[in-house]
This record gives C-alpha cells, structure tokens and sequence, in this order.
C-alpha cells in the first residue's frame, strides 16, 4: 500500500511544477557538495525508512507519501485516528533519531 500511495505521489509532485519554483531554482543554485550531502541524506533515509517495524512504516508512508489523514490512516488499520498519530509521532521520532546518529 505504502509504495504505491508513494509512487501515486511522486507522479503528481512531477506534474504540479509552479512558476514560484522555477524561479526559486534559477535564484538558488545549490553547489555539487550541497547536492551530494542532500542525496546522501534523502538515501540514509530512505534506507532508514525500510528499517522501521512494520505498523511504523506503514503510517508514515501513508501520512507522508500519500498524505492521508490521521482519520483514514486509523481506518485502515482498524483503530483510531489517536493510535495513527502516536504511532506516525514514534516513527518519525524513530528516523529522525536513527538519521542523527548516521550523519554524525
């Protein structure tokens, strides 16, 4: 579920470029070592992401990638939009842990 709600995602996010974001990009050009460390974090969390247990996984994806509400979320799992939000708040407590102790 998540990696399809992910890739529906990335699709729109290729579609919907505005003109405020074309701009920004020509007024800030990020340098090759910027671009790289950029790259590196996006993989270390993406690797970090797959790492998580599953019910973690899952609701950040969906929360994230598909942009669901905590609502929807709880529903598809059977339980309350509460269980979502505690759940998707320990997992991105989880990452954000993992990815400190990994970039230092």
């Amino acid at each position: 579920i998540a990696k399809n709600t992910f890739l529906t995602y990335a699709k729109k996010q290729k579609r919907h470029v505005s003109e405020t974001d074309i701009d920004l990009s020509k007024q800030i050009e990020p340098s090759f070592e910027n671009e790289i460390l950029d790259k590196e974090t996006v993989w270390k969390l993406h690797k970090l992401l797959h790492e998580l247990s599953d019910p973690y996984k899952e609701v950040f994806s969906l929360r994230v990638f598909g942009e669901l509400p905590f609502s929807q979320i709880g529903e598809l799992f059977g339980k309350s939009d509460s269980w979502a939000r505690l759940i998707f708040y320990r997992a991105k407590k989880e990452l954000r842990r993992d990815l400190d102790e990994n970039i230092v």
